[in-house]
């Protein structure tokens, strides 16, 4: 367990380093599409500093705010205010923060950067649809999150990831096509440049590679995550049960984005991980391992 702090840990400087070096490409793409491409790396990394900083502090209620949590109160959810205390004391824990989010889909997730700046959310339809032993294992998967230091990890994705699509969104929208509304004198140069034609590749490439490393960075700890409630809880049919009934309801969480569908408990978005045209290429993008392999793994426990 220890271990696994301390390689998430380093998953956590590796993941902003990477961030770092992707926003440095794109400050370099940019400066490859309209020359002075110095200025431009150097002004990305400066903002790929800013961003990191900004993610380590505040992503945490960035997620929350982007989810529409709000605070459970201690009265009204009594009973989940209960397990996660209960929990908490079995695992050496403090208690984190308690949100409910009204959304009827069933699902959860946990965010901070530490234990003792950490917060849980759950959506009403989990609350609506699972018993006591059921919601236990889906909130000590969630304190699993919060233990292994998975959150740090999972919550600097969430800015960081969204910061790079956002800039090379709009680096390809002002510097190669400028709006679409004026034409610039040396456009068509340009576009026939090889090294501006490398820089567009760059700009193309970089959301693509911050959401594979967004999924890549889930998955794992989705299935450690799982393990580690049932170590918790002593009771893994009660996990497997939650996760039964996920795995049966279709309804899409509202609340869930692009950007934070790595954090919850079950695959959040609509279109991600069937089968449709294209499945190869549309599995590296899954945030989670599929629930029938998860549920399969836990049965040998």
């Amino acid at each position: 367990m220890f271990e696994l702090i301390r390689s998430n840990k380093r998953r956590s400087i590796a993941l902003v380093a990477a961030f770092t070096a992707t926003v440095a490409l794109v400050g370099a793409a940019v400066g490859l599409l309209i020359g002075n491409g110095l200025v431009f790396t150097l002004v990305a990394l400066a903002l790929g500093a800013l961003f990191s900083a900004a993610s380590y502090w505040k992503a945490d209620a960035i997620a929350l705010r982007v989810s529409r949590a709000r605070p459970a109160d201690s009265g009204e959810y009594a009973r989940l205010h209960n397990l996660i205390e209960g929990l908490c004391v079995a695992g050496g824990l403090p208690k984190p923060r308690v949100y409910v989010i009204d959304d009827p889909a069933p699902n959860a997730f946990a965010t901070g950067r530490n234990p003792n700046h950490a917060a849980i959310a759950v959506t009403t339809g989990l609350l609506d649809i699972l018993n006591r032993v059921e919601l236990e294992g889906v909130v000590a998967h969630e304190l699993s999150h919060i233990r292994n230091y998975d959150i740090l990890v999972s919550t600097l994705a969430v800015t960081l990831v969204g910061a790079v699509a956002l800039m090379t969104d709009m680096a390809i929208r002002m510097m190669w096509w400028n709006g679409g509304r004026l034409a610039r004198r040396g456009d068509r140069s340009n576009s026939n440049n090889p090294l501006a034609l490398v820089g567009f590749a760059l700009l193309f490439m970089a959301p693509i590679t911050a959401k594979a490393m967004q999924a890549t960075i889930s998955r794992r700890r989705e299935t450690l995550a799982d393990v580690s409630a049932c170590q918790l809880t002593r009771y893994p049919p009660g996990l497997i049960s939650a996760l039964q009934k996920l795995q049966k309801d279709t309804t899409v969480t509202h609340s869930a984005s692009t950007a934070t569908a790595h954090l919850w408990i079950g695959q959040s978005l609509s279109g991600v991980g069937d089968d449709g045209r294209l499945p190869v290429p549309h599995k590296l993008f899954d945030t989670h391992p599929p629930l029938e392999e998860r549920i399969a793994l836990l049965r040998e426990l």
